[in-house]
């Protein structure tokens, strides 16, 4: 039988991603302000933002501006949207997750396939601002052994799970 990534299994067509209660506090907190970034009047000036979006033209600076600033918005306001999916899945934007709980205990996340895609490219998304604000262009930049890279590290480790569980159904 396959290895099946830890925390994550597939179950008639749907993805059950297993977290802590600790890890799901924080996925809240840092989806909630990626949530935020997107929504800040000043996005579309934050590298981090830009980096969200694609540089069709990479030969033609103009062009890229020009195509960012007719599609940007759209593809901006669906990253918003799947953001909200996340935060919905997890327990009402985090709001039905109890912080006095036990922080090991388990919790079993149901994800359709519309849910789990929209949690796919959210947490690519995040990892892609963090990447930014950690000044990750190449592997070479990536210090594992660094600490302010962990929540880097742990959102590639779920958005592994959760690609191959999906690569599954």
């Amino acid at each position: 039988m396959g290895h099946r990534p830890e925390g994550s299994r597939v179950s008639e067509r749907i993805v059950v991603l297993e977290i802590s209660g600790l890890e799901a506090l924080h996925l809240a907190g840092i989806v909630g302000q990626f949530r935020d970034l997107l929504a800040d009047s000043r996005a579309d000036t934050d590298p981090a933002v830009e980096r969200l979006l694609p540089d069709a033209y990479p030969d033609d600076a103009s062009a890229s501006r020009e195509f960012r600033r007719l599609t940007g918005g759209d593809l901006l306001g669906r990253r918003a949207e799947d953001a909200a999916t996340v935060l919905r899945t997890l327990g009402g934007d985090g709001g039905d997750l109890d912080p006095h709980s036990d922080p090991d205990a388990t919790i079993a996340v149901a994800l359709g396939e519309t849910e789990a895609l929209a949690w796919m490219r959210t947490l690519a998304a995040v990892r892609l601002v963090l990447a930014e604000r950690l000044g990750i262009r190449t592997e070479d930049d990536h210090q594992p052994e660094d600490p302010r890279f962990g929540v880097y590290d742990w959102i590639g480790y779920r958005l592994d799970g959760l690609m191959t569980a999906l690569d599954r159904t």
